[in-house]
Formats: C-alpha cells, structure tokens, sequence
C-alpha cells in the first residue's frame, strides 16, 4: 500500500472509530447450559435512536445488559468509542459506567425522595460538584424534560408519564455519551408513549448521545426507529430503519411487528403506494 492508500485508510477508519459510538463483534453470553446470545455482531450510531426488538426469550434483556458492564460475554467484544470494555481497567471501566445513562422499566424512582432528589442523586453518588451547580443542573434536565414545578412533589404525587420524564431527566443529568433504556414506554397509554418516544429522540440528537432501547412497543418501531436490531433466539435475524422494516421479505420480522390485522394492513398499503 503506497503513502496515499495508506493515508486514506486511516482516515476511513478514525472516521468509523468517531461514527460508531458502539461496536459490537461476534459476542456469545450463556448461563449454564443455556445459550442466550449466539455470536452475532452489529453497531449504533451516536445520534440515532436504536431499537432492540424481539418475542420473550430472545436475548434482549441479556444482550442489554451486556452493553451496560453488567455481564461479561464468553466471547466476542463490546466496544465503546474505540475502546473494547473488557480491555480496560477496573477504575476505566466504572469511569465508562459513569458516562451510561439507564432509563428503568417502570422509572424505578426513590418513592422516599422528591423529583429534585431522584435527579440530583447521580450527581451526589458520583461527582464532588458543590451544591448549587448540582441544583442548577437538576433544573435544566427537568426544563428539559417539561417538569417545571414537579421539583418538590414525591413519584406518587405525579403521573406515570412525568414519572418516565423523572427517570429520563436522572438518566441524562451527568451527560452521559449513552443511553440506555428498557421498555421506556411500560404501562403508559399510546398518547404519552408517542411523548415519551418523541422525548427520547429529541435529547438523543441534541445531545448526540448513543441511545439504544430495548422495546416491544410496535408505535415506538415506527416513529422512532432509525436503527432497529431483531433478535430471534439469540441471534440477528434483521436489522435496518423504520422505512426498511416495512419493505423487508424477511418471514420473521413480519410475523413478530404486522402480528396484528391492523399492522398487516397499514405495511400492504405503504407496500402498494409505492409500487
């Protein structure tokens, strides 16, 4: 390879090392004699919501937490801006957790502490900043997130939706390179889920953060879906955008998001009008 070919490979890959905020390559995760995750291998953009879908037993839920530092894959790699987590060391990789976001299944707030309380407690637990900088930013990620005069109330004084916008505004109080979220949209009704969607994917871009979602939610599939991985026992069935998934031949993939007459319907009209 000549000085120009050589050159330009290095661009190309410092470009994909900036682009792809998560890199994962042929990971594989069992417990016992259970094989949960299968060697498959795929990535998420920083700037785009990316959806994580699949029936119960999948390897969601394992796959997620494997992201997260939680469980170490047997093999394979997870990789973080260029650097492979289980190559760090113990104080790199906590700092790396530092920089994670988790938005809980059901909020999972501190029923004991107001909502200033619950989204000031990273910054308490993690970072010696003095008081009135924590409390000015608890004030911006609540303007943010719409909770204006929820400071002082307690999680069974609000809503189920401004509970979810609680946990979002904990999640992004430390300014976290990714979020994480699982099943964001638990237990609300269709108009504030498509709020809760709508939310996620607005700080998703004007933070340019890494955001992966695990979901069963088809309405979050279709508006928020800019990358979506399907999983099917443990391995990648299909992956591709919200505009692809209604495209794609791919048996399982239909079966699993059209699983409904109203769906199968919608996808045969999208399908004709551009036929």
């Amino acid at each position: 390879m000549d000085q120009r070919g050589y050159n330009y490979y290095k661009l190309r890959i410092n470009t994909i090392i900036t682009r792809l905020m998560i890199d994962v390559n042929k990971i594989e995760k069992s417990f016992g004699d259970a094989h949960i995750l299968k060697g498959f291998s795929t990535c998420f953009d920083k700037g785009k919501t990316n959806l994580i879908i699949g029936q119960s037993g999948s390897g969601k839920t394992v796959f997620l937490k494997c992201l997260l530092g939680l469980f170490s894959p047997e093999k394979g790699s997870i990789s973080y801006d260029g650097k492979t987590y289980a190559n760090l060391s113990g104080r790199e990789q906590r700092d790396l957790r530092q920089e994670m976001g988790m938005v809980f299944q059901g909020s999972a707030l501190f029923d004991s502490m107001t909502v200033e309380g619950n989204v000031m407690f990273p910054l308490e637990m993690f970072t010696k900043q003095p008081k009135d900088e924590m409390e000015d930013r608890v004030n911006a990620v609540l303007k943010r997130v719409n909770l204006i005069d929820a400071h002082h109330k307690y999680p069974s004084e609000i809503s189920g939706g401004m509970q979810k916008r609680v946990a979002i505004a904990r999640a992004i109080v430390m300014n976290p390179k990714y979020l994480f979220c699982d099943e964001p949209n638990s237990g609300l009704d269709p108009k504030t889920a498509i709020i809760i969607d709508n939310l996620i994917q607005e700080i998703t871009k004007e933070y340019d953060i890494t955001t992966v979602i695990n979901t069963h939610d088809m309405n979050s599939v279709m508006q928020i879906g800019e990358k979506i991985l399907f999983l099917k026992n443990g391995l990648k069935e299909w992956e591709g955008s919200n505009k692809e998934i209604f495209k794609t031949d791919n048996a399982a993939v239909t079966d699993f998001v059209y699983s409904s007459e109203l769906f199968k319907k919608v996808r045969q009209m999208y399908i004709e009008e551009r036929n």
